[in-house]
């Protein structure tokens, strides 16, 4: 009898830990932007920036059809919510703490001064970031989330894609450089070898720099990518 609770405990723990993952990582700004989107229990996802702040959050009744994505909103939470309270930390004093059952943290004011008030941990995946003592382009922006590491193009890369997000675990991007046509220069070029291309400056008004191959929803290793451009 005992196994048998070991048993069911074990099949439950796995089932929150699975329910708390990556679920789409969204690139815009030709590359400069990135959002990491959680998915929790109960089609709860949460929005993160690369700086460790929640944007957005709510449910997502479709979160497991990445193809209508672009077009789709997010809903209220009817579950439980709750926020720190003014007895906490003053970093995190009223932000959101509960989504359910799964709890919030933040970098506290004695932390690295450069992660103060960011989020330390969403459920079981915890984030860290690049702090002061890291290249210039990357300082403050996610290095971390659980067992996926984020790797950032440095300062001393080309001035198109310096900044820009280098890698998302084995996912790699690639960029236009300032020395390619203006019409797509700091475009995304490749994303885990995947090739894009874009109408350059003589091509017609209206064509120049529209994407012309390249899938911008891809899904890899169970995580659905976007790239916005």
């Amino acid at each position: 009898m005992k196994n048998i609770f070991i048993l069911i405990a074990f099949f439950c723990l796995s089932y929150v830990a699975s329910a708390q993952r990556i679920h789409k990582i969204i690139l815009s700004d030709k590359g400069a932007t990135t959002t990491t989107c959680f998915l929790l229990n109960e089609n709860v996802v949460i929005y993160l920036s690369q700086e460790g702040e929640i944007k957005e959050w709510g449910v997502d009744l479709y979160s497991d059809r990445p193809a209508d994505y672009v077009n789709r909103k997010i809903t209220p939470y009817g579950g439980r919510v709750e926020y720190y309270t003014e007895k906490d930390n003053e970093a995190f004093r009223g932000k959101l703490k509960y989504i359910g059952n799964v709890m919030i943290t933040y970098y506290a004011s004695f932390d690295e001064k450069s992660m103060v008030g960011k989020i330390k941990s969403i459920g079981t995946n915890t984030m860290s970031y690049y702090t002061a003592y890291d290249d210039p382009s990357a300082q403050g922006k996610l290095k971390s989330i659980g067992r996926m590491n984020f790797a950032y193009y440095s300062s001393f890369d080309n001035d198109a894609y310096k900044g820009k997000i280098k890698n998302a675990g084995s996912v790699g991007f690639t960029y236009y450089s300032s020395t390619d046509d203006k019409a797509y220069s700091g475009k995304i070029k490749s994303m885990n070898n995947m090739p894009f291309t874009y109408y350059s400056s003589q091509d017609r008004v209206g064509l120049r720099g529209v994407q012309k191959s390249g899938n911008q929803l891809q899904v890899i290793n169970g995580i659905t990518y976007w790239i916005k451009n």
